[in-house]
């Protein structure tokens, strides 16, 4: 059951297509001041295309020198708090950009003496202004998530210390419970092991804000393996991961959402395989999560719940935590349900 959609091509795509809608977002914000400036700069002396013409001039320039200062110089320089070469080169810019729209307006338009001190106002003004604004919303987007995580860190400590049992007194009892198993029962054995080290992987490594890709897989495995162990024999479990670069970092016990929800709404059919899929790869910094059940017809008519609580805050962590570098879709049909989970990891 490889139904796996996700070629090497997939990040590019999914990369296209946000590409795509930022530039179409981006030209309509700057074709709505150009509209704004011939509507209100509009010299009633000049004709209605030479206005256009005038304002367009300001426009190019304005427009490349605030891609120009945000997308390079903010990042390069301001971010790594070298102020003083920041502030020359944003002076810089805006010097280059009035003397080449000026040149380009005595050209076109000669006879105004005042036409570089113009372009250079012009420019600055809107350039920082529209540079400003820029950094104020981030700012403001960058404390309200930092905010929003906070919360939901203070939350769920409340939430784990409430439910919170001693670490080693609970292996202690595991460990107790193990030497009371009979040594032929070796299933009984096996399943108590993995359950430790599903256990011993949520207490002990995910602490931390980011664990390994090659844990999080590791602690996948155990839970498909201990998920084996309960099913029947009829249930068919396809686990590849040997695509995946275990050292990049990921947010822990995220991808075991996707995968639990597979085992508890994968069919049980008496006369026919029920299976799950489940492929995990990598493409530079790119993870692929590909998860493919099963489903009973009676699900078609009781939609799966992708809408539940699991993949609902499985949504919202993703959001805090990933934000736009994420892409998450579902898809059901009558016999399969299907979820594809593309992250940017660090």
């Amino acid at each position: 059951m490889k139904r796996y959609p996700y070629s090497r091509g997939a990040c590019y795509l999914w990369r296209k297509n946000v590409t795509r809608r930022l530039a179409v977002y981006h030209i309509l914000f700057w074709a709505a001041i150009y509209g704004i400036w011939v509507m209100v700069f509009r010299n009633y002396s000049f004709t209605l295309s030479r206005t256009m013409t005038v304002q367009f001039c300001y426009l190019a320039f304005i427009t490349a020198d605030y891609y120009l200062v945000n997308n390079v110089l903010v990042p390069r320089l301001l971010l790594k708090r070298r102020y003083v070469w920041f502030a020359a080169a944003v002076i810089g810019t805006i010097v280059v950009s009035a003397g080449l729209r000026a040149l380009i307006a005595r050209t076109l338009y000669p006879g105004n003496p005042h036409v570089y001190i113009d372009s250079l106002l012009n420019i600055a003004l809107w350039v920082l202004l529209l540079t400003g604004a820029k950094m104020l919303v981030d700012r403001i987007r960058h404390e309200q998530q930092v905010e929003r995580l906070e919360k939901e860190r203070a939350q769920g400590e409340l939430a784990y210390l409430k439910a919170q049992i001693n670490p080693h007194a609970l292996f202690n009892s595991l460990n107790t419970v193990y030497g009371h198993i009979d040594k032929s029962n070796a299933v009984a054995r096996e399943t108590l092991l993995q359950f430790s080290e599903l256990l011993r992987y949520q207490l002990y490594d995910c602490g931390a804000d980011k664990v390994s890709l090659g844990k999080e897989i590791a602690y996948i495995r155990n839970y498909v393996d201990f998920q084996r162990l309960r099913k029947n024999e009829r249930l068919r479990v396809d686990f590849d991961a040997a695509g995946a670069k275990g050292e990049l970092l990921i947010a822990p016990l995220l991808l075991i959402v996707l995968v639990e929800n597979a085992f508890k709404f994968v069919s049980n059919f008496a006369d026919k395989e029920n299976r799950i899929g489940i492929r995990l790869h990598t493409n530079g910094r790119f993870l692929y999560c590909n998860i493919v059940n099963t489903r009973e017809r009676l699900q078609a008519v009781v939609p799966q719940r992708s809408g539940g609580i699991g993949i609902a805050n499985l949504r919202r962590r993703l959001d805090l935590l990933y934000g736009r570098r994420y892409e998450f879709t579902t898809r059901a049909d009558q016999e399969l349900y299907e979820a594809n989970l593309i992250i940017e990891l660090s």
